[in-house]
């Protein structure tokens, strides 16, 4: 199971410390989600061989505007192991699942955002993750928490029913909100989405961060072009676009 954070300048602590306590509460590895103007510093060879887990590139992109996210997902997508794009907007919400270079949909219930059958019908053809965050359960109160309660139990409901990719996450910007998985479980046990769920979406982010890197390893067709799911040949040594997940 990962964890995704936000780590030093995104967040209030390092990317070692963040690993350093995944580890001890039994994490395989964290996802490091800073966004595009937050990058954080790191070792990941260095940290994993001192802390015992996995640390895995990822950036999260956060705009209002879909064609300057879509211009930012192409620049990141074939340096960054897992590419995320924050929601809670209908415009964002929308530009995510249909994007199959996007891995993670984050907080598409936050502020006004909604989602519908349509959106995640559009998730699982393009293979794009819906995140359940559980953040502002652990960390909100009154009205923003039952808010969020509400958006977590029909996020469940859709997801279920049309058998979507998703991914869980307590969204922590200090190592000392985060919650080692057990609890994470028995949190999913008190909301509603079973411990089995937390922990199929905590493990979730690990299978994408193996997938991603077998695509990322293969050789080079030109330069910025690679196959597997973001490029593809047409048999000819010619790139093909808009490949499936």
């Amino acid at each position: 199971m990962y964890e995704a954070v936000h780590a030093a300048p995104d967040g209030e602590s390092s990317v070692a410390e963040f690993a350093t306590t995944a580890a001890r509460y039994g994490f395989d590895g964290v996802v490091v989600r800073n966004g595009a103007g937050a990058r954080a510093e790191y070792d990941a060879e260095v940290i994993r061989a001192d802390a015992g887990v996995d640390v895995v590139s990822g950036v999260e992109v956060q705009t209002d505007d879909p064609q300057q996210a879509s211009g930012a997902v192409g620049n990141y997508r074939t340096d960054e192991t897992i590419v995320v794009v924050v929601g809670g907007a209908n415009a964002m919400n929308r530009f995510a699942v249909e994007n199959d270079k996007v891995d993670v949909l984050a907080r598409p219930m936050a502020g006004q955002g909604d989602v519908n059958h349509v959106l995640v019908k559009a998730a699982v053809t393009n293979g794009v993750r819906l995140e359940f965050d559980l953040g502002p359960v652990l960390r909100s109160h009154g009205g923003r928490r039952v808010r969020a309660l509400q958006g977590l139990r029909k996020l469940r409901e859709l997801v279920d029913y049309y058998d979507a990719p998703y991914v869980v996450s307590a969204t922590p910007r200090s190592h000392l909100e985060v919650r080692a998985p057990r609890e994470l479980l028995a949190l999913g046990d008190e909301i509603g989405l079973s411990r089995e769920f937390v922990e199929a979406g905590l493990a979730e982010w690990g299978r994408l961060a193996e997938r991603n890197r077998d695509i990322m390893s293969e050789s080079f067709l030109e330069p910025g072009v690679r196959r597997g799911r973001y490029e593809e040949t047409d048999g000819e040594g010619q790139p093909n676009r808009g490949t499936q997940p």
